[in-house]
């Protein structure tokens, strides 16, 4: 029994340190000297969202539901649509891509997803940085990329830059929760349950660079209903170059 105990302790201050790093994440950068000022005449391709949206299982694992996911697509979608005037420049949107173009921009937003993690690991987080991440920061330099090939991407030949948005969402199942109770009961150690996180970036499609990155770890609004998408797709825009969004209370 002692033993049991202690590894649900292990187990329960991992998640907890995890979770604490998470929610304490800077969160948003922008590559030294640039600038992108409202009604510039830059346009700006915005890409079909990465989202997924699912539960968390009492482990901790993401199971994904389709339905869930299905309405979060459409209800960030009508939120985006409705917010894209705000941002301060021409915003078109990307063409439907198939076949090989649809594997490709797959490709680049899982790439996306990596590299905006990455930032945040090793740039953002003082605990993780990078050596050469620390004298970036102290140089206030942010040099990230996704490379040449976003000059590939569908739609991209007519833009300047390229909106990248990832939305994953993990609602605490009924055992979660149960177990978040019994953890605090056990050993006093906070364990989340749900995880709901975001990025949005903005990328130069000539050259790959990130520009401008917001990520959060910690995001609100229950994007499964209209109202809550909206304030979803307001925080992952927030401090967008040249706009006016501004963020609602999560």
């Amino acid at each position: 029994m002692q033993r049991i105990i202690s590894r649900l302790l292990a187990a329960c201050l991992a998640i907890s340190l995890f979770s604490s790093q998470a929610m304490a994440q800077e969160r948003t950068a922008i590559k030294q000297g640039f600038e992108l000022a409202a009604n510039s005449g830059k346009k700006i391709l915005i890409f079909r969202p990465a989202v997924s949206v699912g539960a968390q299982s009492t482990g901790g694992l993401f199971e994904p539901n389709a339905e869930w996911t299905e309405e979060a697509k459409k209800n960030i979608a009508i939120a985006l649509a409705e917010l894209q005037a705000g941002l301060g420049n021409e915003v078109i949107e990307a063409p439907e891509a198939y076949e090989e173009d649809a594997r490709n921009l797959q490709e680049h937003m899982a790439l996306f997803s990596a590299v905006s993690q990455s930032v945040i690991n090793y740039q953002f987080f003082v605990g993780n940085r990078l050596p050469t991440k620390k004298r970036d920061n102290k140089a206030d330099i942010f040099e990230w990329s996704l490379g040449g090939g976003v000059s590939e991407l569908p739609g991209a030949s007519e833009a300047d830059y390229g909106l990248f948005i990832y939305n994953k969402d993990a609602y605490g199942s009924t055992g979660r929760k149960l177990f978040q109770i019994a953890a605090m009961l056990t050993v006093g150690a906070g364990v989340t349950s749900g995880e709901h996180h975001g990025f949005a970036g903005l990328v130069d499609l000539k050259t790959g660079d990130l520009l401008w990155l917001n990520a959060d770890f910690a995001m609100g609004g229950d994007v499964r209903k209209p109202e809550g998408a909206q304030k979803r797709v307001k925080q992952l825009l927030e401090e967008f170059p040249g706009s006016e969004v501004v963020a609602e209370e999560k």
